[in-house]
């Protein structure tokens, strides 16, 4: 397939070979850098050329045609030079000679480059301008094409769901297996195995279409390799889409700054920047304005980048404002998708010319990219935290749900007090490590104390260095005095001489005695040359003593700082180990409070537990109760024979045994002392208040109208004798012997 479109490739040869003919000696290499009036009257006819070609149907239908059946490009020049030869002819000139010295004009010319690339590169030379644009000829991938398409690649499912949605209403790639189809899947599985990462993103595939409107397949996969690469479209593509994120960072700010009143609906309506100009970045356009229009924007795109989607972008906000303030979220999404599309079907010419009015600061860009990272991570290590503790939540969960499966452990009283005594000692624990520590600091800061005033290696080589300059000075000194020595003694015997000459001027000659004056004179500037060198080597001597002190006082001074950078040093290292100990302190009193939250929690499942076992010992002793009064009705009524009266009193008997065995086990107690006796029954009932009712030992009330006129007559104590014989005699007198309820008036208790 790679091959069968690649065939006729005639966009390159053609436009280099046409450009080569048409070209005249005047518009060699050599000629002159500047634009001249020829070129600047061809310039405006091309224009106008390539507003008629964009606006003109039927050439584009030609040109979808011509692209379908040259199975390499939709660049075709037969229809468009049959209506617009004169023009046609001037655009090739013009272009050809672009193309021609593309290195020059890059260089030389590249303002004016980009001016003719915002009025419209000519449809026939997209496919080699886009190419030179984004430098996207003879890269060393395009050999490896037919090789990726031979391999599989993990999003090919995708990419063929896609590529129906993808142009559906263009000619090229309407049909279902067609050769644009065909074409589409190519490229996009051969960047999906390029770039892994990346692999295939769905708005993507709407730039590759455009690429293959215009070029073969093979040239259209590097210029959107080189795109992904130079033109921030993989971060855009990428499964985390940061870069989109930065984006509408950065579009948010600009109508903020520029739209201020639009920006204040958008918030009151909640109409969030993604929700209108993701598209627009994703695609360059391609899905949101007309293709002929979109292509404009995509020529500029190429030469200078995701600027003019922004410039694009805030032109079209300006444009609609009055608009898009009067309507509500919904109305605001029909009026993009709808209403916007329609504005531009007269042409691109308009809002290119109101985005380059928009200001557009590169430097504030750099600026609010730097904070959208900062925002970013912080909101990273967030998340980070929240994740973090969210795992620790459903751990601490599911070991809180383990815990309830195996059954809380129960806790005694010593238990708990067990535990207090050990908070205890773990405080008193804490107590004496932190008075430990605090006097492991005092030792620390005694002995770095002792360590400065000792004199390290550093000072000591100091101090060496001191004693050889005194040393030399004082040799320098030594050999002065001697010198001066040396000069007096010479100035003592011309003062001999000198005496002796004036002790014999008298008896001499005048001739002599004006010698003698000379002699005289030589030797008294003699002496004040002494003198005056006698003082110059005292100033030297001072100023050497003087060079001596400010030695030792800078040497001094220098210690000093030493001295208090090493004291500062202290300072921070004790200033950081405070912190630590700080931070464990904290550590250790959370750990403290969350013993203390544990012991209460368990002292109190502990009385929660004793409290259940309290309430299960009164509902026992409650069912007790009612037995044994339902027991006392019967036999006060007459309700029992001499047949089955002992049968159902030691029924009763067995009963009350039993329940009276659980009150024993939930007390504690492993076993009785002794067997429960058969002979008698006994039943305590409290009277409580005036009207004497009856209650069980869990202080329920239970009140029967019977028991309690029984009562009242007994005044006292009700007693039962079980020891009936087993008989079937209906005598009357065996009956009130077997029979016989005796009530003790001093005793408030019943026993049956």
């Amino acid at each position: 397939m790679a091959s069968q479109v690649a065939t006729p490739t005639s966009l390159q040869t053609t436009a280099t070979s046409s450009s080569t003919s048409l070209s005249s000696p005047g518009l060699s290499p050599s000629s002159p850098a500047q634009l001249s009036p020829d070129d600047v009257e061809l310039l405006a006819k091309l224009e106008e050329q390539n507003r008629l070609l964009e606006t003109d149907s039927k050439s584009l239908r030609s040109m979808n045609g011509s692209r379908r059946n040259s199975g390499s490009s939709l660049v075709s020049s037969s229809s468009a030079s049959s209506n617009l030869s004169h023009l046609e002819e001037d655009t090739w000139i013009l272009w050809g000679r672009i193309v021609n010295e593309w290195e020059e004009v890059r260089k030389k010319k590249e303002k004016q480059l980009k001016d003719l690339v915002r009025k419209g590169v000519p449809h026939h030379f997209r496919a080699i301008v886009w190419q030179l644009l984004c430098n996207a000829q003879n890269m060393p991938i395009k050999d490896q094409y037919s090789e990726l398409l031979k391999m599989t690649s993990p999003c090919e499912k995708l990419i063929r769901r896609d590529i129906a949605r993808t142009y559906p209403e263009h000619e090229f790639f309407k049909e279902k297996d067609s050769l644009g189809q065909e074409v589409l899947f190519n490229v996009m599985k051969a960047y999906s195995l390029v770039d892994r990462e990346v692999g295939y993103c769905q708005g993507s595939a709407f730039i590759v279409g455009l690429l293959l409107m215009q070029m073969p397949e093979e040239e259209a996969f590097c210029v959107f390799v080189k795109l992904m690469q130079d033109y921030r479209l993989r971060e855009l593509f990428k499964p985390s889409m940061a870069e989109l994120g930065l984006c509408m960072y950065q579009f948010e700010f600009m109508i903020q700054e520029q739209l201020p009143d639009l920006h204040m609906h958008f918030q009151a309506q909640s109409f969030h920047t993604s929700m209108y100009a993701s598209s627009w970045f994703l695609t360059i356009f391609l899905t949101s304005f007309p293709l002929p229009v979109a292509t404009r924007i995509f020529d500029i795109f190429m030469c200078e980048g995701l600027e003019i989607v922004f410039r694009v972008g805030l032109a079209i906000l300006q444009m609609n404002q009055t608009e898009l303030i009067q309507l509500d979220m919904e109305g605001m999404l029909q009026h993009f998708q709808r209403v916007i599309p329609h504005q531009l079907d007269s042409g691109p010419d308009k809002v290119i010319q109101a985005a380059y009015q928009v200001k557009y600061n590169a430097k504030k860009m750099k600026k609010l990219e730097k904070e959208y990272t900062t925002i970013k991570t912080k909101e990273m290590e967030e998340q980070v935290e929240i994740k973090r503790l969210r795992t620790e939540n459903r751990l601490l969960k599911q070991r809180i749900d383990t815990l309830e499966k195996k059954g809380a452990p129960r806790y005694s009283e010593e238990s708990v007090l067990q535990l207090e005594r050990e908070l205890v000692q773990a405080r008193l624990k804490e107590a004496e490590s932190q008075c430990a520590l605090k006097e492991m600091q005092d030792k620390i800061l005694d002995m770095e104390k002792r360590n400065t005033s000792l004199p390290d290696d550093t000072n000591v080589a100091r101090l060496q260095e001191e004693l050889i300059g005194v040393k030399l000075r004082e040799a320098e000194a030594l050999t002065g005095l001697k010198e001066l020595r040396q000069q007096v003694r010479d100035l003592e015997e011309h003062w001999q001489r000198h005496l002796a000459r004036t002790a014999s001027r008298w008896k001499e000659s005048p001739k002599k005695n004006t010698l003698s004056e000379l002699q005289d004179e030589l030797m008294s500037v003699r002496l004040r040359e002494a003198e005056a060198q006698a003082e110059l080597r005292e100033t030297r001597q001072r100023m050497l003593e003087l060079e001596t002190q400010n030695q030792i006082h800078s040497n001094q001074l220098r210690r000093a700082e030493q001295e208090s950078r090493c004291l500062q040093e202290c300072v921070q290292t004790l200033t950081l180990q405070n912190k630590d100990l700080n931070v464990q302190l904290s550590e250790i009193k959370r750990r403290q409070a969350e013993i203390e939250c544990k012991s209460k929690e368990e002292v109190m499942a502990v009385r929660l537990r004793e409290a259940d076992n309290i309430a299960a010992m009164a509902e026992l002793q409650q069912q007790i109760s009612e037995l044994e009064i339902q027991k006392e009705e019967g036999k006060v009524q007459g309700q029992l024979n001499h047949t089955d009266s002992s049968q159902y009193i030691h029924d009763l008997k067995d009963q009350i045994s039993e329940l009276r065995h659980e009150i024993c086990i939930l007390k504690g107690q492993r076993g009785l002392n002794k067997p429960p006796s058969f002979d008698g029954i006994h039943i305590v009932n409290h009277y409580v208040g005036v009207d004497q009712s009856y209650q069980s030992s869990d202080e329920d009330g239970v009140k029967d109208p019977i028991l309690q006129d029984t009562q009242q007559r007994s005044g006292g104590r009700i007693r039962l004798r079980p020891n009936l014989p087993d008989t079937d005699s209906d005598e009357e007198e065996e009956d009130e012997e077997a029979l016989r309820l005796t009530v003790p008036p001093s005793s408030k208790s019943t026993t049956v």
